[in-house]
Parts: C-alpha cells; structure tokens; sequence
C-alpha cells in the first residue's frame, strides 16, 4: 500500500480537491474527518460527473440532455457534498489475493487501509497489486533458491533445479520424501512474482497416503 497518502476534508471546495488531484498525481483522495477516519472518497470521475452536468459556454444543452447527472451532484460545492460513500476499507494484515479478490468483486479501484481504530494508514489500488507482476524473473530465481529451498527447507544446494520464465517457475530434480513435493510448490506461489509453478520433481520415498500420493502425482 501507499503510506503518505493525500487526503481531503469534507468541508474542502471541489477546486482545492482538483489541485490535490493534480499536484499529487492520483485519481481519487480518500475525504476523512478530524479523526483521521475515513469517510468517503472522491475521485477525478466525481469531478468530471460534475463537470459534464454544468452548463455548456457556447450555450449548447446537448452535454445536459445526455449526462445521467443528478441534482445532489450539481449542487455539490464541497468534497463532503461530492465523495462517493460509504467508503469501503481493507485491514494492513491483507494478502495480495485477498486484497485483489476484494477489489474485483466490490469493482473498486482503490481501497484506504485503516488500523484497529479505523485511523488512516494508507491506500491500496489495483496498481499497487500489479507491481509484484513486474518483478524480474532473476530476483525471483534467486528468492526461491535462496530463502524457499535454502534457508526455509534447508535442502542440498543442487538437488532441486529453478528456472522462472515470465514469472512461471519450473523445478525439477529428486527431493528425499514426496511430501515434500506440495510444500516446495506452495512455498514457491507465496513469492511475489511467481505466476504459476510447474513441477517435475522425483523422489526416493514415499510418505504420503495413496489418494494424496495419486493427486500429487497427476500434477
């Protein structure tokens, strides 16, 4: 998430909210009240929604027929009038996948993180989620033969074989038990980066049931 988040009041004028917008560089800025809670958010598209609704300069009324514009928009004058709520929120403890699954199903782009409180800590935006995707395939070799298989698992440099490829890691090799198997690959889909993980590793003994060995075998 981003910590050092731009916010507004709700008693802030729509101008003040379009300069923030702007000098800060993001699309929407969460409105809190003396608390530092979060109330409400208010996003470039809130301004446009406005915008569109105004009169036209040139004395055209084709921007009024067809904007969906309501009067509570037109007569906003502050960033408490315009904000979008009630505002949805995430908890700092998130996962990416639970963050993202969040996101998608409530179809937001943004969330503000609140502590215990329910106090400002910062802001997640799809953005943010997507930076893992952009980390390059030799950090991500090295974190899963370094810290997965080296100081996690404490396996023999060597026995297992890493090679990622746009983000999708390959391992081969021979580990000493099978139910070491499903650990390696649940280890290696927790590191940032990792797109998906194929697997086509032996093994010299056999420590799971039969159903589980089966399963694990047919991947």
């Amino acid at each position: 998430m981003t910590r050092d988040v731009a916010t507004a009041s709700p008693e802030a004028t729509l101008k003040s909210v379009a300069w923030s917008l702007d000098y800060n560089d993001v699309s929407a800025l969460p409105v809190v009240d003396t608390r530092h809670h979060p109330i409400g958010i208010i996003s470039e598209a809130d301004l446009l929604r406005r915008q569109a609704g105004l009169p036209d300069t040139e004395g055209r009324d084709q921007m009024r027929e067809t904007a969906a514009v309501d009067r509570h928009t037109m007569d906003a004058r502050t960033a408490g009038d315009l904000m979008s709520t009630p505002v949805l929120t995430a908890r700092p403890d998130w996962g990416i996948v639970e963050t993202a699954r969040f996101l998608h199903a409530r179809g937001v782009k943004r969330l503000p993180v609140i502590d215990d409180t329910g106090t400002l800590m910062g802001i997640v935006s799809r953005s943010d989620l997507l930076r893992p995707m952009l980390r390059r395939d030799d950090a991500i070799h090295d974190e899963i033969v370094d810290e997965v298989l080296g100081r996690t698992l404490r396996m023999t440099p060597g026995g297992v074989t890493v090679t990622v490829q746009e983000g999708i890691v390959t391992l081969s090799g021979r580990v000493e038990e099978h139910s070491t198997i499903p650990i390696i690959e649940h280890l290696c889909l927790s590191v940032d980066g990792v797109v998906s993980v194929d697997q086509y590793l032996e093994y010299a003994v056999e420590d799971l049931p039969p159903d589980s060995a089966r399963d694990t075998d047919d991947r």
